[in-house]
């Protein structure tokens, strides 16, 4: 099926009298027949047992998802942060190190940079642009995995994905890669050499801001038994589970091995699993994301094309416009769009920037992107505030810049909306 088919008929298929939409299965709790059978599952996880693990609905958005990114397997999140959070401590520990680009969601660089370094394990930060050669000499021994942004947020830089995927196999390692900006509608990384996805479903992929979420997928790509033998590392993919009665993921679950350990050690002991309500939502946003893509990609290239044509407007950054930094790289990954978000830099700073938001009346100031509804963020007063000069400098904001995040409401009347916010510089 094509991928337009897959958003309405991938991960649910009802059998002969059952419904025809993914019905929702309210139910932390299963029942068994017998204390064995109990027994046998938490020998090895194969079933439906409790609902911190999987619930149906949430498997049916997971084999959904999993399907539109080609992998083996999903398992969904409470949010895209939890996503981005288990993907890393699926591979590191305490005493290990990552790599990152510098460039990631301000959120991600936090949670990074702040909070995993209190427990123990080191984010190596790289520019986004750094060659081949600056990246594989960012690698430490005790370096597990490198995780990047397809288009980062706010910035929105454009990952090189052969370039960066290049780096990582040479040192055994494998690349994450958080994908929530082009959605697997405009790019899907494994077929780049990606080895993991993360999402946060919050944005485009439900769409309508009505519950949060996240995503992490596992392309089964990634060799752990030759890293293992070449590298010593991973042994925990390899080698018994004592925590689950010696099970051995590479050896019980094959190429799903990420994905099952995932969910087996990580989701069991933080429980960050999302309702089935939640799932049933993201599943009515999956099904309509190929033609909301189109037309926030439609929208966003006029807007950042009359972004251009004011003198109030120092700089905008949208890489499916000819001209930008990205756009070369936007035309070989991310050929049929890049988002509906455009980043500008507006003359005179913070004040002129406040100034513009505080004027539009269309679109709404919220801490929230990739909405059917167009909304604006001021990044250096909000998602990234907790961030050094030095940080926002390498995340690629300044004091003007507005995240502006195009919806899906009739064009003429954004272009409107946005002279009135010019107006008020």
């Amino acid at each position: 099926m094509k991928i337009e088919t897959k958003c309405l008929h991938s991960g649910y298929q009802p059998k002969n009298g059952e419904p025809s939409v993914m019905p929702i299965v309210q139910s932390t709790t299963y029942r068994f027949d017998s204390c064995d059978h109990v027994a046998e599952l938490f020998d090895k996880p194969t079933e439906f047992m409790y609902s911190r693990f999987a619930n149906p609905t949430c498997e049916c958005v997971e084999k959904k998802i999993a399907d539109l990114e080609g992998g083996v397997g999903c398992m969904l999140t409470s949010s895209g942060q939890a996503a981005s959070l288990l993907s890393v401590l699926n591979l590191c520990s305490a005493g290990d190190s990552f790599i990152a680009s510098s460039s990631i969601y301000g959120g991600t660089i936090n949670l990074f940079g702040f909070t995993l370094k209190k427990l123990g394990i080191e984010c190596i930060w790289v520019d986004v642009d750094a060659s081949y050669e600056e990246i594989v000499a960012a690698f430490k021994p005790n370096t597990k995995c490198v995780f990047g942004e397809t288009i980062a947020n706010p910035a929105l830089t454009v990952f090189d994905f052969e370039k960066w995927a290049k780096a990582a196999h040479s040192q055994n390692i494998p690349l994450i890669i958080d994908n929530t900006f082009a959605t697997p509608i405009l790019c899907r990384p494994f077929e780049w050499g990606a080895d993991i996805v993360v999402h946060s479903t919050t944005k485009y992929m439900d769409g309508h801001a009505v519950q949060g979420g996240g995503a992490i997928v596992d392309s089964g790509n990634f060799d752990w038994e030759k890293a293992y033998k070449e590298t010593g590392k991973f042994a925990d993919m390899i080698e018994p589970d004592e925590s689950y009665h010696g099970l051995k993921y590479v050896g019980d679950f094959g190429k799903a091995a990420y994905i099952v350990k995932a969910r087996t050690q990580l989701m069991r002991d933080f429980g960050c699993y999302p309702a089935a309500q939640s799932a049933f939502y993201l599943n009515l946003g999956l099904e309509t994301l190929p033609l909301r893509m189109k037309r926030y990609c439609e929208n966003a290239k006029k807007v950042a094309e009359f972004f251009k044509t004011s003198d109030k407007i120092a700089s905008v950054s949208y890489p499916g416009l000819e001209g930008d930094k990205y756009f070369d790289l936007a035309q070989k990954y991310l050929p049929e769009g890049t988002c509906g978000v455009v980043s500008i830099s507006i003359k005179g700073g913070r004040q002129a920037a406040v100034r513009f938001m505080d004027a539009l009346k269309l679109a709404s100031d919220e801490v929230h992107v990739a909405d059917i509804r167009t909304c604006v963020l001021h990044p250096a007063s909000a998602t990234h505030r907790q961030l050094t000069d030095e940080q926002l400098v390498a995340a690629g904001i300044d004091g003007g810049m507005v995240r502006f995040s195009c919806g899906l409401e009739n064009i003429d009347d954004i272009i409107a909306d946005i002279k009135l916010g010019l107006a008020a510089i």
